[in-house]
């Protein structure tokens, strides 16, 4: 069945992850694309913050739960206040995550369970609460996973192995429901380092305070790809060339991305600081905040992704000056790692 989307001014959109980075970022645009909004994250006082921001002269209207992602009850009684004040919703996107700083045999089991249960967990949660709903009615399945579904870098083991498993639940649940002939669109999002409050609310184990490598781009980027999604189907989109290129580069040279990433992946992601106290794994933030605005330059945009967002005759076109775009920081990702060694 030919799954037809609505256009955003006409959608209910869930949200989870809604009152930081990425998340916050889609909420307040879908706001201003005309979007209904159910809004959820697990403190409830930022949430009413971004409510009365988003409904404040003439918005649309906006709801908001406060949940746990990872307790799959209280992801369902998100789902049934947004069906009870809305009618239903026609996208569900599964943003909420968390991150930790150390090596893989430093982190207690203990917070890597409590990362897949935000991370992975939560993903099979929102999806099976929202794909019983959306078989009825048609729609969007949106889900958040990384650059680091497809490669891994030190530092971040739990993490990255939890974006690995929401890229192999998000691809095998998309084939069911071809097979099925639902009209569900299944679009898995691939974005590379982002100015948010990522490294902020991260767990630390290490000594010195972590980083994201450049290039890193703003969230308001990984936001039109999300709502770009959420109106047309897409398979994948990676957020940001680099995304694209890391994931092609460990793909096809599996070895010598290895041999790269043990000479710089740790030092690179190091400051010559000693780290602070943030920490997000167990509880809220408390704020609204889309940026860190700790991360140097950031890039506003990203040709590539321009690029894949465009009608098809345009990307081809685009797509082309992208690609050379790739193979010139390729060039220059290189130059660095010869004169590292």
């Amino acid at each position: 069945m030919r799954n037809r989307l609505k256009p955003l001014r006409e959608q209910t959109i869930v949200l989870t992850g809604a009152t930081s980075g990425i998340g916050l970022a889609t909420a307040r645009r879908a706001a201003k694309a005309g979007a209904r909004l159910m809004l959820i994250s697990r403190d409830e006082t930022a949430l009413k913050s971004l409510a009365e921001e988003l409904s404040k002269e003439g918005g649309p209207d906006v709801a908001y739960t406060a949940a746990d992602v990872g307790d799959e009850s209280q992801l369902q009684a998100a789902a049934d206040a947004a069906v009870q004040r809305f009618g239903g919703f026609d996208t569900w996107i599964n943003n909420a995550g968390v991150s930790i700083y150390g090596r893989c045999v430093d982190v207690t089991l203990e917070d890597q369970r409590k990362l897949f249960d935000t991370n992975y967990w939560g993903v099979v949660n929102g999806s099976r609460i929202a794909v019983k709903s959306l078989r009825e009615r048609g729609g969007a399945l949106i889900n958040v996973g990384s650059e680091l579904s497809d490669v891994a870098v030190p530092l971040q083991g739990p993490y990255v192995a939890s974006k690995h498993a929401v890229k192999g639940f998000t691809d095998s649940l998309r084939i069911e429901l071809k097979d099925d002939g639902a009209p569900v669109s299944v679009t898995l999002i691939k974005p590379a380092g982002i100015d948010t409050m990522f490294v902020e609310h991260a767990k630390n184990y290490l000594d010195q305070e972590p980083k994201l490598p450049p290039p890193v781009y703003a969230p308001d980027i990984v936001a039109k790809a999300i709502l770009h999604a959420a109106v047309h189907p897409e398979r994948d989109i990676y957020v940001g060339g680099a995304s694209r290129m890391m994931a092609g580069f460990g793909q096809r040279a599996p070895r010598l991305y290895d041999a790269i990433t043990s000479k710089l992946g740790i030092r690179s992601q190091l400051k010559d600081e000693p780290r602070s106290s943030g920490d997000a794994l167990h509880e809220g933030s408390g704020t609204l905040r889309e940026r860190s605005g700790r991360n140097g330059r950031v890039r506003e945009t990203s040709l590539y992704t321009s690029a894949r967002l465009q009608p098809a005759g345009a990307r081809a076109a685009l797509t082309g000056v992208a690609a050379v775009m790739l193979v010139m920081a390729a060039r220059r990702y290189v130059r660095i790692v010869r004169d590292a060694y």
